[in-house]
């Protein structure tokens, strides 16, 4: 899969699979504009088949109507592109991403506890030393 290579266009057509699961071409053109016409249908045609190429959408080609799928969820992409942006940023280093986040005061105090319920779940205090967070 080529994540790392995924345009604007095709990201919309991503999110409307994410959140539904599936969806024919005329469904996604719905979802991303608000009038189907057919210069529209053909172009999320056109980004579909892009991301079948590239391996991120499955097409069911059982009906008329054909059925995409994602291949890849939201966590692998984010994954993908967080990456790539330390790697070009940070020498690879995702720690200056996750701190420049972190202090920029913008994280809700919900989001705030499911971190530290993360950070505790996949590092338990055992692992950790018994040692506060630095």
């Amino acid at each position: 899969m080529k994540l790392d290579r995924i345009t604007d266009g095709e990201l919309s057509i991503l999110q409307v699979l994410w959140e539904r699961g599936e969806a024919t071409s005329r469904e996604i053109t719905t979802a991303v504009h608000e009038e189907v016409t057919d210069p529209k249908m053909a172009s999320v045609q056109k980004l579909v088949e892009r991301l079948e190429a590239k391996g991120c959408v499955w097409r069911d080609r059982s009906e008329r109507a054909h059925r995409f799928r994602p291949l890849v969820n939201r966590e692998q992409f984010l994954q993908s592109r967080l990456q790539e942006l330390a790697d070009r940023l940070c020498e690879g280093a995702l720690a200056p991403l996750v701190t420049t986040l972190l202090r920029s005061g913008r994280l809700p105090k919900k989001d705030r506890e499911r971190l530290r319920k993360l950070v505790d779940d996949l590092w338990p205090s055992k692992e950790r030393g018994n040692h506060p967070p630095a």
